[in-house]
């Protein structure tokens, strides 16, 4: 039995692993799914960086959780190199699925400066810093495993996310000297960075130094679109 904590990216809520989650169960693991600060529907949008990995850290301490397999997907890998940071002994592994890995000193705006122009036009035009990309800009992007139809049904569940989190510059030295044990998880259809000069594997992977690399089929939003698929990835990403 494994204990999964999966952190969400950008414009998703914990709900988003709900399948996952099932899937994971339905094979004996315990999962923990929280809503990183900022997300989901209603909530206080007003957060930087520093209050959306206090939230996690929160929801695992307050739960006691220990030996914890600790998922991040995309922006929820600068999420998870925070946490790791404050709670290092309460994890077992990180997982890194198609997830940022920014060096010391970066923003995930570093890394996504094609990104950076519309978004922050977005977040000035929203009123709340905010910004929620349209359906067709995300569609052959983050869903292009799936038909149009489950696309725009999944798309249904985003929210605006915060902007703030995507400026802070991050300092990582703690992050990049602990020993954890760590995992890649790579799912190759996955073109929400440009590829092959921005790609998720090598570029942000080998920044781990030391890892697991585990690969499959499928799209960024794999959660959605093959939850089977990814839920045995998972196991085999996390386990020793």
């Amino acid at each position: 039995m494994l204990t999964f904590v999966l952190i969400h990216g950008a414009w998703h809520d914990g709900s988003c692993w709900s399948e996952v989650a099932a899937h994971l169960r339905n094979g004996g693991h315990v999962v923990h799914a929280p809503t990183i600060a900022g997300n989901g529907r209603n909530a206080d949008r007003r957060v930087n960086h520093a209050a959306c990995t206090k939230s996690i850290v929160d929801f695992i301490v307050s739960h006691d959780l220990g030996d914890v397999i600790l998922v991040g997907h995309s922006y929820g890998g600068t999420i998870i190199a925070k946490v790791a940071e404050a709670e290092p002994q309460r994890l077992r592994r990180l997982v890194f699925f198609n997830a940022f890995v920014l060096n010391d000193g970066q923003c995930l705006f570093d890394e996504t400066p094609q990104n950076v122009e519309h978004t922050e036009r977005g977040a000035k035009a929203s009123g709340d810093d905010t910004f929620l990309p349209p359906f067709d800009m995300v569609r052959d992007v983050f869903f292009n495993t799936v038909s149009r139809e489950d696309a725009r049904r999944f798309y249904g569940n985003w929210t605006p996310q915060p902007i703030q989190p995507f400026r802070d510059k991050l300092d990582l030295k703690k992050f990049f000297r602990l020993e954890l044990p760590k995992s890649y998880l790579h799912a190759t259809e996955d073109v929400r960075v440009p590829m092959p000069e921005r790609s998720w594997h090598p570029r942000f992977s080998n920044r781990l130094q030391r890892f697991r690399y585990v690969a499959m089929p499928g799209d960024h939003e794999a959660m959605y679109t093959n939850p089977a698929l990814l839920t045995q990835k998972l196991v085999e990403a996390g386990r020793d």
